[in-house]
């Protein structure tokens, strides 16, 4: 009965790490509301603090340890009673800021320093926000419509095809030709180059017209095209936030629906999901200073020229304008790549953007033959106004939604040289703006806008009450088990209860570790671990029994008892742990958390019932010379 010794070195590390890791999640986060800016540039400082302290203390609602994270205020308190009342008396300070239930750690500083943190939990444990959004499908036809006819312009032009007027109404192109052979031979270029369009020759006034529309077909594959992408660059935004176990799923055929657990600043994760924002790249009119007043910076009401466009520059307060070339050069589509940071020439924020080959190709070739004009940088953002419509007889109020579209200049700098793949935007108000426009743009644009149809917080009271039904779950279980395997095995029952407590410590360190969210799910198979971690136990104490009838002495019971469990034991955890992986690979939400507790509580079992029950068996009879019986 020797056993080496650098699996107790093995064990004693495992142990130690384990206890350490777990740890923290015995300290569990407090209740606490979060006060910050309604947009990313507004500042949060320590008069804000001390007025939401005033502001809480008038409605006799006591805060401790308050502090600043994120540009953002954090004030605890002691129960949710007083989050809910906290929450609701800070909106005096107005419509700048957004208060928010949140939720404070309490882990203590030595076992944050070593990276310790408490497990993660899950929307319906620790709370969160729930989104569903409606994607535009009619805006998603109309965008990609508006880029063909710009695209079928320029390719009728490189290709010599004549077109006296080319036009876009209704998410109808209309070309008017000079004569019937110019039409044709469009028509018959469309043909040759894709069949998107369904084709119609008229004859007007004006002389031979073509009517060009999406075909059924091609309509199904851009809503397709627009909620996939959606529900791609989502995600990828929900990966900048740094939300772990985030759920992002289609719902039918044009919503989608999106889970943060503990996520509960509603209006950060509005501000970031929800922004249907994108930019696009034109040339400043070589006629502006005819149609925008220099020492206002306002349009001056003239008739605007062809093929132009006024926007608001730098914001919509500020009253200035710009006049734009109606064509684009390109969209934030072609950005492969963004970062921000501040400027080592004027000190302010600024976003370096590389585009793709293709967008590369379109900007040196724009910029070419624009030197020493100026380009601009057009953020276009696609919102919503809510109203309210009551009815005269019964007096029921009925939500209205209206889109509307904010087109704002932000940047308009003099084109130096050529352009290629790689430049920067300056001109931003704040760092918080560049890091939050480069955040849009590096986890790609939205194909289509979308609009928050549906919102709900799961405040943390509900989720403590999930907590306390699982941890009483939990205990009830192992208390049964523990009695049974000590009914059962005696000493070695008792020796599996203790590597089944050391299980359970490896299971929550592994998990903070890995950085894994807690739900419901994930406590079954937490529950299902439990009475699974024995039953290797079980296998080898049965077969030392079957031993010792056998006729061998205790000594030699044990060892064969353990070697000869050993494959039995594998095989049964390893098509377990099979199973589980197949329910994470295709399953979503509450199944992947239901498998990943699953499969880390199998490989901690099989480590704690093989080598820790063995070291402790080992400790109490290897020593022994006149061992004539077990306790088992």
């Amino acid at each position: 009965m020797r056993y080496p010794a650098w699996k107790y070195l093995l064990i004693i590390v495992v142990l130690i790490v384990s206890t350490l890791y777990a740890l923290p999640s015995l300290y569990p986060d407090e209740p606490a509301v979060q006060i910050s800016g309604a947009k990313a540039g507004t500042k949060i400082d320590q008069s804000i603090l001390q007025k939401a302290e005033q502001i809480l203390k008038s409605q006799n609602i006591s805060s401790h340890d308050n502090s600043f994270t994120n540009n953002a205020a954090l004030l605890r308190v002691n129960s949710t009673d007083a989050q809910l009342k906290a929450k609701e008396a800070l909106r005096q300070l107005g419509d700048d800021y957004v208060v928010a239930l949140n939720l404070a750690p309490t882990t203590p500083e030595w076992l944050q320093k070593i990276g310790a943190k408490p497990m993660k939990l899950g929307l319906d444990l620790r709370g969160g926000v729930h989104f569903l959004l409606e994607v535009d499908m009619d805006k998603a036809i109309a965008q990609r419509m508006d880029t063909s006819s710009t695209d079928l312009r320029r390719q009728f032009r490189d290709n010599n095809i004549k077109f006296n007027n080319l036009a876009l109404n209704n998410n109808v192109i209309t070309v008017q030709f000079a004569n019937n052979d110019d039409r044709d031979a469009a028509m018959s270029f469309l043909r040759r180059n894709g069949n998107e369009f369904s084709q119609q020759a008229i004859a007007t006034d004006t002389g031979p017209t073509l009517r060009l529309s999406y075909t059924d077909v091609r309509k199904q594959e851009i809503q397709s095209y627009a909620v996939n992408q959606n529900l791609t660059t989502l995600r990828n935004r929900i990966n900048e936030l740094g939300v772990a176990e985030a759920l992002v799923q289609t719902q039918g055929n044009n919503r989608i629906v999106v889970e943060l657990p503990g996520v509960q600043d509603t209006a950060e994760a509005k501000r970031v999901l929800g922004r249907t924002a994108n930019l696009e790249f034109r040339l400043v009119s070589d006629q502006n200073d005819q149609y925008i007043d220099q020492m206002t910076g306002k349009y001056n009401g003239q008739p605007l020229p062809a093929g132009t466009e006024v926007f608001a520059y730098q914001s919509l307060d500020s009253g200035r304008q710009l006049l734009l070339n109606r064509n684009r050069i390109l969209t934030g589509e072609r950005v492969q790549n963004a970062s921000s940071n501040l400027s080592t020439d004027t000190g302010g924020a600024e976003v370096n953007i590389t585009l793709d080959n293709a967008g590369g190709k379109l900007m040196s070739d724009a910029t070419r033959s624009a030197i020493g004009k100026r380009m601009a940088v057009l953020f276009i953002e696609n919102k919503q106004k809510i109203s309210y419509v009551t009815d005269p007889q019964t007096h029921a109020q009925t939500e209205v939604r209206t889109p509307y579209t904010e087109s704002v200049v932000i940047n308009a700098a003099t084109v130096q040289q050529m352009l290629g793949s790689q430049f920067r935007i300056t001109g931003l108000s704040s760092p918080q703006e560049a890091s939050e426009l480069a955040l849009m743009l590096r986890s790609g644009a939205l194909a289509a806008p979308m609009y928050f149809v549906e919102e709900r917080v799961v405040g943390p009271s509900l989720g403590q009450e999930n907590i306390d039904k699982g941890i009483l779950s939990t205990e009830v279980g192992f208390i049964l088990v523990a009695i049974w395997m000590i009914a059962f095995f005696r000493l070695f029952g008792l020796i599996a209860n203790f590597a089944l407590v050391v299980n359970l410590a490896m299971i929550l360190a592994v998990m903070s570790l890995l950085g894994a969210s807690l739900s419901l799910p994930g406590i079954a198979g937490i529950i299902i671990t439990i009475g699974m971690a024995v039953d290797a136990n079980v296998l080898i104490c049965e077969r030392i029994r079957e031993e010792i009838k056998w006729g061998a002495s205790p000594k030699q019971a044990i060892v064969a008892g353990y070697d000869r469990a050993y494959n039995t034991i594998i095989d049964s955890n390893l098509t377990t742990f099979i199973v589980a992986f197949i329910l994470f690979a295709i399953g979503s939400g509450p199944i992947k958390s239901f498998a990943v507790t699953h499969m880390i509580g199998i490989v901690c079992s099989m480590f704690t019932s093989i080598t820790v029950t063995r070291a402790i068996v080992q400790l109490v009879y290897g020593k022994r010379r006149n061992l004539t019986k077990l306790s088992i």
